[in-house]
């Protein structure tokens, strides 16, 4: 599934990161925090990679 706004992506992108061990996870906070902890690092991958051109820069919550 793609992410769906550009601070998704982002969020993904910095959780992934730290999945990885690039970068500390005590420098995560809001959702790229709970992403790190709740996805796997293919779905992140999905996430981070999605294509930014199009996508608004944050999406409604329903």
């Amino acid at each position: 599934m793609p992410a769906k706004s550009k601070a998704q992506q982002r969020a993904a992108g910095a959780a992934l990161s730290a999945k990885r061990g690039e970068t500390p996870k005590s420098k995560l906070k809001g959702p790229s925090k709970q992403m790190e902890a709740s996805m796997s690092e293919s779905e992140l991958e999905e996430f981070a990679s999605t294509k930014r051109k199009g996508k608004p820069e944050h999406v409604k919550r329903d």
